[in-house]
């Protein structure tokens, strides 16, 4: 194409974009889309509404259709819920859970209670 949009269709159905500056989108045939920037950011679009970004430094945005957030780190995965509340697990298994009214709670690895702010 003269604006040097290349288009590729293959059988099963997945379709291919791959435009002047760098950037490849790839449609699946269940519907879902990903997107590859130019400058290495990954994003999808799955059927269901989910998106998900993946940055260059490995980090990893869920934004799901119920209006929660998940973060995937290299340090710990952290969920956002619409309400304020923040879920954060850690490598070792430990999860911190900080409640938009202020409470904060920590588990051990086996769901054992170690810290509660409102007790």
């Amino acid at each position: 194409m003269p604006d040097g949009l290349e288009i590729l269709e293959f059988s099963d159905g997945q379709i291919e974009r791959r435009s002047q500056n760098g950037t490849v989108e790839v449609s699946f045939p269940d519907g879902s889309v990903r997107i590859l920037e130019s400058d290495g950011i990954e994003k999808w679009t799955l059927p269901d509404g989910t998106l998900i970004q993946i940055l260059t430094n490995g980090e990893k945005i869920l934004t799901l259709p119920n209006g929660q957030r998940e973060i995937h780190t290299n340090t710990h995965k952290r969920r956002e819920y619409p309400d304020g509340t923040v879920k954060l697990i850690y490598l070792d298994g430990t999860q911190e859970t900080r409640y938009s009214n202020g409470r904060i709670r920590l588990k051990d690895k086996d769901g054992n209670l170690l810290m509660d702010s409102c007790q």
